[in-house]
Formats: C-alpha cells, structure tokens, sequence
C-alpha cells in the first residue's frame, strides 16, 4: 500500500496514459540555448528516469519575434527536429512522457522585434512592441501551430501552449494590454479569441491522440486583469477547442505580487484550481510552492485537482517521485524555492542550476563515479559546505568523518531557519541530517579539531566556515551592540533597532525585527492581506483595491549602509525586490551613504557622504551588527604552518555573504574529484 495513492495512480490525457498524477513543470533553463543537445536529452532524461509523469520542456519559440530573447531555442528547421528528437527519445526510453511547450513571449521578448495586441510597453522591458495588425496575428497563429506539427514530428506526446504569466495570449485577454478596437479587441469574445483559436488551429495541426495542455491565468495579479467569470467562460472555450487538460498559471511577470518566492505560502494558490476544476470536463493541474509528495498527495485527495506541477523541485531532486514510490520521501532533496541558481541565473543569461543540486543541468559534467581508491577523507565544519562535501564523497565510496564543534550539523542554516519566510530552511537541514546518517559517513559533533585530529586521513577538507566581521564602531560603555547571530538567535533586542548592513544579513535580521515571531509565510489569509491579493471572484485580476494591508511592525528599525546606493540593490534578482518591498511595506527606513560615527547609550549617531554631514543621532536601543563576515581559517593557518596538505571550501574559502550556493556547488564539485 503507498503512501502516496493519489498521487502515484496513472491518469490519460488524450490519447497517452500517464504513469502518475505528476507534471515536471516547464522551466527556461538554457539548456537548449547552449546546442549541446546530449546534454539537454541528459537533463530530461533523468527526470523521466526518477518518475516524472509528464515532462515540460522550456518554453520554444514558434517565431523569431516570439522567442524570449534574441537567439531563443526554436523548432524551425529539419536539424532542430532531429536535434529535438534527441530528447523525446532519451525520455522514451526511461519510460516518460515529455510535452514541448509552445511560448511566444508577446511584448515581454527582450528585442526589438517583438508584437502585441497593441504598442504598450512592458514595464520589465526596454522594447516598446509593434501592434500587430490582422495578417500578422494570423502569421502568429500559424506559426504557432506549425510548432505544434514539428513538435509531434520529433516525438513529443504533446504541447503546452502557454497562455498566463502574460505572455503573448494573455495579453490578448485584458484590457490591460489589449487596447484594440477590431475582432481581436474590445468585448471579452473578441479578446478571447485568439488563444480559443490558437488552440483550436493545434489541435488541428496535432491529430486528436496527443496532449495539449493549455496553461491558463487563473489569477493575473495586474491591473484590469481578468475576472474570474471571463476565466471560467475561456476555460470552457479553451475545452471546446480541443485541449486535453489545463495547467494552472499564477500572476503576470509584472505583478507586484510574489508568486513562487520562498516566502510565498506552500500550494497558496491551489484553492484557485480547485474552484476551477467543476467547470470543466477536462483534467486540471494546481501548481506554485508545491514541493513534497505529502503536498502533491493532499491536494489530489481534497479534490484540488487532477495532477500536480512542481517545476524546481524537480531541479532539487532529479528522483523525485521515484523516491516517494519506494518510501524514500526523507531523501527527497528539497526545493527551498531561493531563486538563487535557477530563475536569478535564467533573468541574469546564464545557465540554470540548483542551490541544493549542482548537477541540476550539469548531469554530464558534474559526475558522482565511483572512487576507484577508497579514501579516509575528513571534513572539518558541518555547515552546508562540509555537509554536501561529506555527502558526495560517502556517496563514491570514500570513508568520511564530519567534525563540527557544534552539537547540530547546519552551521548557518541554522540561523537562516529562523528567519520568518525561511521556514523551508528547516525541511533542507532535515534532509542533511539524513543524508549524513550513511553507512559512509562519521558524525563526530560537539568536537573542536585540532591539527593532531587529522592525522591519518588521506584528504582533509576545511569548512569552517565565517565569522562575523566587526566594523570597527567606536562604542562607549553602556552602549547595547549586538552581532546578527544573537538576533538570530532569540536574544532580547528591544522596540527601536538599527541595522547595520545592508545585505542579506541585514534584511534578514530586519525582516526578523519587524515581524516579531509572526510569518505570514505560515498563514496563507495573513499572506495575501500583506500584499493586496483578493480572490479574483471579488476583484478583478485579484488584486484587493484597498491595496496591501500589512500587520504593524513590531519594531521601529532602521537599516543603514555605507555605500551611497539603494538599500538591498546586490540581493537577488528575482526576489530582491520582495525583500525591499516588504520592508517599505514594515516602515523601516532604509538608508545608503551613512558613516557610523559612534554607539552611545542613547542609540546610533550616523553623518552622512563623503563629508561626514549632517550628524543625526538615531536614537534606538539596540544596535545590530550585520557588516559582512571574514574566514574562520585559524585551523588552515595552522595546517599549512605544518605542511599538511588540505582543501579549504565555503566561507572558509571566500566569506561573501552566507552564500550557500556557492558553498554547495564548490563543496560538491571538490567531493566528485577527490
């Protein structure tokens, strides 16, 4: 008997029957970009090999003008077919089912060639589009189904065709975009239109056996987005067109809403699915922030949906079902949903990874063999470097011992773990503890290495990690300074707090200040009351029009920096503006180009540029040191003063920030070496 029935029971979409309720969602990766296509078929064929039930590729261009950016993966010609065909048979053969998806990024293509239902600029954009008349909607149309053919061509079972997150045929939908006044414009018949006949034209070009998925905006999160009488009126439409089943898209690449960030409530958006889905006929898919099988398992059997996508989980843990099939679920690699190596890497033009998975589109060049010599291997520091270090390496076979003076492995996560809209921290720190529960690893904690501890080991890998660096702030006595590690830890701050530094650390020590034990991560209604979501059968496109309605603050902060720049302006690409934007939303006042002149009893006296003007004296009762940490390499000083040979990774390596992912893929990339 599973633990999981719903989820792991076959499902038919058209004419292929499924394995399992699961979807790989689609995901722009750059995999295809780099034309290297044994790697791409290596990429999806593990996924396929680990129990994926129907796989999503990136999104393909139909045309030139539609591809996200210029150069974008296409399927236009005879060798992108057979290059295609690559991929659909590597799936085949372990098993999997694998649908292309269609996206034509309307006027969110990043070139100057891009079209729209009408010349309105995106705000995420530079290139104003060129509105489309009636002969180039219909090119569009028949590019897209053409896709459609040369997909079923190289042996895909299917497509999606993409039609939310704002894209082309989302934007034909709203008035938001849409400002035309022809058959394509105007009354929601007229708007809807084009994605009706879109799907209707791939139906056509595809045969009626294949699936075609239709990616549906259940909730637009922009402004004169949709209501949900014209979702349900295009979902039926969209049925009666010919799609096999509908995938649930949440929110506009525009909006100002989080909607996958890891401070974003697991499955927050599934109710919207599960409203759906007596509307229709046809099977629908409930996605966003849903990463553990007991989710998936969850929402299947309330009756949410019918499947269930989960996209970066799929990055974290290439085995993902097919460890939840044979009760392996603790071993499942989680998504903690950072952004960091995927969506930042895709926005900023650089090839996808995972935090938790460097070998997530590296499957061909970061490669767990089998050591040929055994070793005796010591890892000192079981922060997230020395854990996947001591993990990889036990896993090739080699003997590992993993110190750590303290009496919890973590290092750092630990810390992280408590910031509120971290809570996913906690499941990763779960699934180190069991990874380094193998046969192949030693756990020796509570334990403060020496150099003599080493002796015998035939590599020694030093990951100890950071300690937190002092900015070197005249203070005078009775002056209260504290370092983030005691904020993080529970200490006693009082009301009126300054930070100092304004990096990650920072915001999160702040973040943590204001909500004062409250995580509306946690709380799914406390959620969407912080940032203005309604549910779009009030409102129109969701959006609450009294706007976002934060709790107080539990504290007055201020968050200071010296760089004369905008607070937060190097945080994440993807999410940095959640964080800002949370804080604005919290009243903390955050200042760049502050020169700390001293910690006095009665709070922070601050100047101001480069001429030290204006001396204010912030008068708070705490002041929180967040500027930047230095290398703990007391214990690599003294193995090198003795000649002993070792490896030195994470902060002990580089102090940047508490930057897990780079801690992790150097850890995993010096393990698969040694």
């Amino acid at each position: 008997m599973t633990s999981y029935p719903h989820l792991l029971s076959p499902i038919t979409l058209g004419g292929v029957t499924l394995r399992n309720r699961s979807l790989m969602g689609s995901m722009h990766t750059g995999l295809e970009e780099t034309g290297d296509w044994g790697r791409v078929a290596a990429f999806y064929a593990a996924r396929a090999r680990g129990g994926a039930g129907l796989i999503v590729t990136g999104g393909i261009a139909p045309n030139r003008e539609g591809g996200v950016f210029p150069g974008a993966a296409g399927l236009f010609s005879a060798e992108d077919i057979a290059n295609h065909r690559r991929v659909t048979e590597a799936v085949h053969v372990e098993g999997g089912h694998i649908a292309m998806q269609i996206l034509h990024a309307g006027r969110y293509a990043y070139g100057k060639e891009c079209v729209a239902p009408s010349a309105i600029k995106s705000p995420i954009s530079p290139f104003p589009p060129r509105e489309l008349d009636e002969a180039g909607i219909e090119t569009q149309i028949a590019d897209i189904a053409t896709a459609a053919a040369r997909a079923i061509e190289a042996g895909y079972d299917g497509v999606e065709v993409m039609g939310s997150e704002g894209y082309f045929l989302n934007q034909f939908l709203v008035t938001h975009t849409n400002r035309r006044t022809d058959r394509w414009g105007g009354a929601y018949e007229n708007r809807m239109r084009l994605p009706v006949e879109v799907v209707r034209r791939v139906r056509a070009a595809m045969g009626p056996g294949a699936v075609l998925v239709y990616r549906i905006s259940l909730i637009d999160l922009v402004p004169d987005g949709s209501t949900w009488d014209e979702v349900v009126q295009l979902a039926k439409a969209i049925e009666a067109a010919g799609a096999s089943v509908l995938n649930t898209g949440i929110g506009w690449h525009e909006a100002r809403v989080p909607t996958i960030a890891t401070s974003v409530p697991r499955a927050g958006f599934a109710h919207l699915t599960a409203r759906l889905r007596p509307e229709v006929s046809i099977p629908v898919i409930t996605s966003n922030r849903i990463n553990t099988p007991e989710v998936a398992e969850r929402l299947l059997a309330e009756g949410a949906a019918d499947m269930v996508s989960m996209a970066r989980p799929w990055l974290a843990d290439a085995e993902f079902i097919a460890k939840a099939a044979a009760g392996r679920a603790a071993e499942i690699a989680p998504c903690i949903a950072c952004n960091q190596a995927c969506l930042d890497h895709t926005f900023s033009g650089k090839l996808t990874s995972c935090l938790v998975n460097p070998r997530a589109c590296h499957e061909t060049e970061l490669v767990y063999e089998a050591a040929t010599a055994p070793k005796r291997v010591a890892v000192v520091g079981a922060g997230p470097a020395g854990m996947m270090a001591a993990i990889v390496a036990s896993q090739r076979g080699h003997r590992v011992t993993l110190f750590d003076r303290a009496t919890e492995v973590g290092g750092q996560l630990n810390l992280a773990k408590r910031v509120p809209g971290k809570e996913e921290f906690h499941g990763l720190l779960d699934w180190f503890a069991t990874m380094l529960h193998a046969p192949g690893v030693e756990l020796r904690l509570g334990h403060e290495v020496k150099a003599d501890d080493l002796a015998g080991f035939d590599e020694v890998v030093i990951a100890t990690g950071v300690t937190p660096r002092d900015p070197g702030i005249p203070a005078e006595p009775g002056a209260k300074v504290m370092s983030y590690i005691d904020v993080l830890k529970g200490a006693p701050v009082g009301r009126r707090v300054a930070v100092v530094g304004a990096g990650g650390i920072g915001f999160d020590v702040a973040e943590t200040l204001v909500e004062g034990g409250a995580s509306p991560t946690l709380d799914a209604g406390l959620w969407r009351r912080e940032w203005g979501v309604s549910a779009p059968w009030k409102d129109r496109g969701g959006l609450d029009p009294a706007g976002p309605q934060p709790h107080p603050p539990a504290r007055e902060v201020h968050l200071l920096q010296r760089k004369a720049e905008k607070p937060g302006r190097h945080l994440g690409k993807t999410t940095g503006w959640i964080h800002r934007a949370n804080l604005a939303m919290k009243r903390v006042r955050m200042q760049g180009g502050a020169n700390y002149e001293r910690i006095v009893p009665e709070g922070l006296w601050i100047s101001h540029g480069p001429n030290r003007d204006q001396p204010e004296l912030l008068a708070v009762d705490a002041v929180v040191l967040c500027a930047g940490q230095e290398p703990d390499r007391g214990l690599s000083a003294e193995l090198e003063r003795r000649g002993i040979p070792h490896h030195r990774i994470g902060g002990a390596d580089v102090a940047a920030e508490l930057d897990a992912k780079r801690a992790i893929n150097q850890a995993a990339r010096l393990a698969a070496g040694l």
